[in-house]
């Protein structure tokens, strides 16, 4: 990509800084506008699916002989940002884990793009196009920047320098420090690491468990600034976040589980504005 004219996929008009990159609506999605509209926040109805392209329906399932999730839905639409919320110890890793089939379902079902994948495995799901982003350990520390994106194109047979390109677009310190190992990066650098070796496998579904977690409220908002520019582009967004308010007002589909199952779902302007949600997930 070179010269002052060539488009950005990772960016629009609004520059990266930008706050009011508060997702109001995406083609086909839910945002801000359906509250203006007079949408309340809503108990989940299991199993409405709609035109969402990542589902995992009505899962039930958990580790050993105990449950952890109970006909538990999560969903989303193409190019959307959706968040899990909730206390500690509510199953929202769980669920991601079971999205992308780290976790036995003793019923339920998850599909991506219509196709049911329940009983495929995590290794044939990032295949269907799925990549995932655990909290911890998620780069090669003895590895350098540019290895650790080169990794996460192993199942690539096509040039993925482009892509490369672009993730260095998305995060420019990467691009200055790609020949330093990665173990030697801030914590937040090392999250823009794991995300960029997810985003090049060019997945259709990015998931991320608590990509913020330990790092300043500055790097925070970089890191949402730019998983908000990566759905911009039409990948679907999941996202396990600890920092619950800051992530409902980048969302455009919040889901607030409380012991594995679902409590509320609606937009993260819905969420954001609910007097029960607030006092009760959010700190009021």
């Amino acid at each position: 990509m070179s010269g002052t004219t060539d488009p950005n996929p990772w960016q629009d008009n609004r520059g990266n800084k930008d706050r009011s990159i508060t997702r109001s609506s995406t083609a086909g999605g839910v945002g801000a506008a359906d509250a203006a509209a007079g949408g309340a926040v809503r108990p989940v109805a299991p199993g409405a699916a709609g035109s969402a392209f990542l589902v995992g329906e009505r899962m039930t399932g958990g580790y050993g002989a105990a449950d952890i999730l109970t006909d538990c839905t999560i969903e989303a639409r193409a190019g959307e940002i959706a968040v899990i919320v909730g206390p500690n110890g509510a199953g929202k890793s769980t669920a991601m884990k079971a999205i992308f089939g780290m976790l036995t379902l003793r019923s339920g079902r998850v599909r991506i793009g219509g196709e049911d994948i329940t009983h495929l495995s995590p290794q044939a799901r990032v295949g269907k196009g799925m990549a995932f982003v655990p909290q911890t350990n998620n780069v090669f520390p003895s590895m350098s920047v540019e290895e650790n994106l080169e990794m996460g194109a192993f199942l690539r047979q096509d040039d993925f320098r482009g892509t490369m390109e672009q993730v260095f677009e998305l995060f420019p310190v990467l691009k200055q420090k790609r020949r330093q190992a990665a173990g030697e990066l801030s914590g937040g650098q090392r999250q823009q690491v794991a995300v960029g070796r997810a985003l090049m496998t060019e997945p259709k579904v990015l998931m991320l468990d608590e990509p913020t977690a330990g790092v300043s409220p500055i790097v925070m908002d970089e890191l949402f600034d730019r998983i908000v520019e990566v759905a911009r582009t039409g990948i679907t967004i999941l996202m396990v976040e600890q920092n619950a308010r800051q992530a409902l007002e980048i969302a455009d589909r919040g889901y607030v589980l409380v012991q594995g199952r679902n409590a509320y779902t609606g937009t993260g302007a819905e969420l954001l504005g609910n007097p029960e949600v607030r006092r009760t997930f959010l700190g009021g």
